[in-house]
């Protein structure tokens, strides 16, 4: 069985982990574009910030004795997330558009950070 707070700390995780995943496929295609060093820079902050999360997350999970095994598959639509508990396994469901669209938002957030911060400065 897995409580809420901790279903809450795995889909932050997941979260993380897509959107580590998802800038580091679209990075090398950066490098094509006539503004790279611009893009490579904003994307290069924002792995690092997103990165620390990711770790800092993985660790809590870790202390907690959760680790998300492997993603199945189901449709087009749907995929399920095995996640290792001290109990027992829990599978959860997640609709693969809503987790695109709260990666992105994810994304925004941190972009919005990284602005916000740098025009402080």
């Amino acid at each position: 069985m897995i409580k809420p707070d901790e279903r809450r700390n795995v889909h932050e995780f997941i979260l993380l982990d897509m959107a580590v995943k998802s800038l580091q496929n679209d990075y090398d295609k950066l490098k094509n574009l006539k503004m790279s060093e611009v893009y490579i820079k904003i994307v290069d902050d924002l792995l690092k910030d997103i990165r620390s999360d990711y770790f800092n997350q993985k660790r809590m999970l870790a202390k907690q004795k959760i680790v998300v095994v492997k993603w199945i598959h189901i449709d087009q639509y749907f995929s399920d997330v095995v996640i290792k508990t001290p109990g027992e396994d829990v599978v959860l469901r997640y609709a693969k558009q809503a987790l695109k669209t709260q990666v992105e938002n994810l994304i925004f957030n941190y972009l919005k950070e990284n602005y916000n911060a740098n025009t402080k400065n």
